[in-house]
């Protein structure tokens, strides 16, 4: 009986000590043992990601590209809600990609958001102090004015990451695109994306893999072990955890989630 091990890439892309969200080193033990079998098949990777930190993107990509090159395993990705922006970066290195018709994806893009709170801090009579060395160590802090040339250099720096990014879909899906204008931004459901050429069907996980393997095909989700600190309860509720899960959520909202 073919086992296809499934490893759930759900929520956003952090870096480490982020939150819960995903990341190259916290999934780590959960792709090594995916591919571990030498009668592994393929693995199935189960997408709901609205994107997140680019570098970790890359690093999660690289290690499944990695890791299936070595032991000559079939990716293949299926797409749930979403796979945009970081979502669909993961998604792109996988032999075939598969969504349900009203998953969203695409998204092939970079955003930085934030807020300005010079004017609450002025009038809350709180007065901002911090020491530099180095003229630009401050650049685009959120307490102070916004300068023009900061945000030049911001979306300088976006537009690179953002080469890195077209770089990144044309090296796997170059082949099967159908326009050159689908790196904007832009997001699509389902079926738009696979006239595009940016997914190669539309089918749930189990429908697709019982069509591949048969219909004894074996499931086996894999779950991610969490440490001890992060089950208990108070671990979680700082507010660095809250920030990251404010940020979770607002990747999420922007895709109508």
């Amino acid at each position: 009986m073919t086992s296809i091990p499934i490893i759930r890439l759900d929520g956003a892309i952090l870096a480490p000590g982020r939150g819960q969200g995903l990341s190259a080193a916290g999934l780590e033990p959960l792709l090594t043992k995916a591919f571990a079998s030498k009668r592994t098949k393929a693995v199935a990777l189960a997408i709901n990601c609205p994107g997140g930190s680019p570098v970790q993107s890359s690093l999660i990509a690289r290690r499944i590209r990695q890791l299936a090159d070595k032991h000559s395993t079939e990716v293949l990705a299926f797409v749930e809600d979403v796979a945009a922006s970081g979502g669909y970066w993961l998604a792109c290195i996988a032999d075939e990609i598969y969504a349900d018709p009203s998953s969203i994806v695409g998204s092939i893009g970079v955003v930085s958001a934030g807020f300005g709170f010079e004017g609450a801090i002025e009038k809350l009579g709180i007065t901002r102090r911090a020491h530099t060395a180095g003229e630009n160590k401050m650049r685009l802090d959120p307490f102070q004015p916004e300068k023009a040339e900061d945000v030049a250099w911001l979306k300088n720096l976006q537009l690179k990451i953002h080469e890195e990014f077209k770089a990144h879909v044309m090296t796997w899906r170059a082949s099967k695109l159908k326009r050159e204008d689908l790196m904007t931004g832009e997001i699509w459901l389902a079926r738009e994306a696979l006239e595009l050429g940016l997914i190669d069907g539309l089918g749930t996980l189990p429908e697709v893999l019982k069509e591949k393997f048969g219909p004894k095909v074996k499931l086996r989700p894999l779950k991610q072990r969490k440490s001890l600190l992060s089950r208990l309860p108070f671990m979680g509720t700082s507010i660095e955890g809250t920030i990251a899960a404010l940020e979770e959520r607002a990747l999420f909202g922007r895709y109508g989630l």
